[in-house]
């Protein structure tokens, strides 16, 4: 995946564990709160798996001199 597929889906999977968090909460849905929780750090961690791709391309373009 290229890093820019694993920020977006990262943001997306933030915004759905979000949601679910919140329609747990307002429903008492302990579960529903738990698989959002979940949910949203995959979410970080894809996102920051495309930041990382983002950087070692950065530094290797840097020495490579593509910059």
């Amino acid at each position: 995946m290229s890093s820019t597929t694993d920020k977006l889906k990262g943001l997306a999977n933030e915004a759905a564990g979000n949601i679910k968090q919140a329609a747990g909460k307002a429903t008492g849905n302990d579960k529903l709160m738990l698989e959002g929780k979940a949910q949203e750090l995959k979410g970080e961690g894809q996102r920051t798996v495309g930041e990382a791709k983002d950087g070692v391309k950065n530094l290797a373009d840097k020495i490579t001199g593509k910059d």
